[in-house]
């Protein structure tokens, strides 16, 4: 049988896939991580499915119990918030079935940033503004950053940035990045972003730290930090110019050079 590693996406049931959905109703055993993962989306197991919350167990004990259900012929759900591909230590499990023979498949889902970025309303990447986003974290016990992907040194692209799991640690993240945005660059934070206690903070560099603290927010957040935030007159993407060479499925001609 299979353990399907799911995106559950940042919370809301309506944005799961449709690939997600119809695996979730399907397994016969699905664990979660704790409160990362609602109970809205866990109603969508099938009656008599195992529901197990992983939140406290090690990743051994984790591992036996997949291992358990494999040798009983039964598919495994395994919800990570989000989508899989980022933060979800997905490759330390990922090794261990590997290590087993026990066959796996990921399953996308839409990440925290994006979901952030939808509420913001903004797109994160803007024509002559910013076309380049990072996806990046700080320092913690649950995984140690390279030396080389410190804030100040991924600052100084000043691309749009979307940092995870930071919100704790919001006074050390203004002040590596002041002076490479700017204190008046535009900074949102986006708690529990598409579920019903979803929190929208949007300030700047300067004060978005203050506004943080008075919200009370330290987990479950994304911080996005740009320019594309407040970007006004940017011209139009080359996608609609009437400039563009389109042949007769509207497909760019490309230009010769």
């Amino acid at each position: 049988m299979t353990v399907y590693f799911i995106g559950a996406g940042p919370g809301a049931a309506d944005l799961l896939t449709l690939r997600a959905d119809r695996l979730i109703r399907t397994c016969q055993v699905c664990l979660y991580a704790g409160s990362i993962v609602p109970e809205e989306v866990l109603s969508h197991c099938p009656d008599g499915a195992q529901i197990i919350n992983t939140a406290r167990m090690p990743l051994d004990e984790i591992t036996k119990i997949i291992a358990q259900a494999h040798a009983e012929g039964k598919d495994i759900a395994r919800l990570q918030s989000g989508d899989p591909a980022i933060y979800s230590a997905l490759a330390e499990q990922a090794r261990r079935l590997v290590e087993l023979s026990i066959p796996y498949e990921i399953v996308p889902g839409v990440p925290s940033y994006a979901a952030a970025a939808a509420v913001l309303g903004h797109e994160l990447t803007v024509p002559t503004v910013a076309q380049t986003v990072i996806l990046t974290r700080v320092n913690g016990r649950a995984s140690q950053m390279p030396d080389t992907e410190n804030l100040a040194t991924l600052g100084a692209s000043k691309a749009t940035m979307c940092i995870h799991l930071a919100a704790h640690d919001i006074d050390a993240v203004t002040a590596e990045l002041t002076p490479h945005y700017g204190a008046h660059c535009p900074v949102a934070v986006v708690a529990f972003a598409s579920r019903p206690e979803e929190v929208i903070l949007r300030g700047t560099l300067m004060d978005i730290a203050d506004k943080t603290r008075a919200a009370g927010i330290t987990r479950t957040a994304v911080i996005i930090i740009g320019k594309a935030l407040g970007a006004e007159g940017f011209p139009d993407s080359f996608l609609y110019s009437d400039e563009r060479p389109r042949d007769a499925y509207g497909r760019t001609i490309p230009c010769a050079h």
